[in-house]
């Protein structure tokens, strides 16, 4: 059932707008989940990613390996992580790119702008606010 009139639920439409979103949108959709210790602390369930988060690959060949986020290439839809490189042909060393959803955020770069994003997520104060 469509929810929304607003809304296409055209698998055709859905896709074009996915792949031919901007960057300011792209932001949005490489979002990562928050680790369990974070997702307590400050109950939010995911954030978008950004360059200098710590990782923890939980899907794909390279599963279990942990590392910090040396970019975030929103126009090819994925992050590279530190450690997560492979060998070339010729023997230079490329980093993988690694989709956002297929990892975990394991330590938060907090700047000012990433508290106040953290603080307006926050869960607990929305079901507070509902129980009065």
């Amino acid at each position: 059932m469509k929810q929304s009139v607003d809304v296409s639920s055209s698998r055709r439409k859905s896709r074009k707008a996915h792949f031919s979103a901007p960057s300011d949108l792209r932001r949005k959709i490489m979002s990562a989940s928050l680790s369990k210790e974070l997702r307590e602390k400050h109950s939010v369930r995911s954030i978008p990613i950004r360059k200098d988060d710590e990782v923890l690959v939980v899907r794909g060949s390279y599963k279990g390996r942990e590392g910090k986020i040396v970019q975030v290439y929103r126009r090819k839809w994925v992050i590279h992580v530190e450690r997560v490189n492979r060998e070339k042909a010729n023997g230079a060393s490329v980093p993988v790119g690694i989709h956002p959803s297929k990892v975990v955020v394991t330590k938060l770069h907090l700047d000012k702008d990433r508290k106040a994003i953290l603080e307006r997520k926050d869960r607990s104060k929305k079901t507070e606010a509902k129980q009065e």
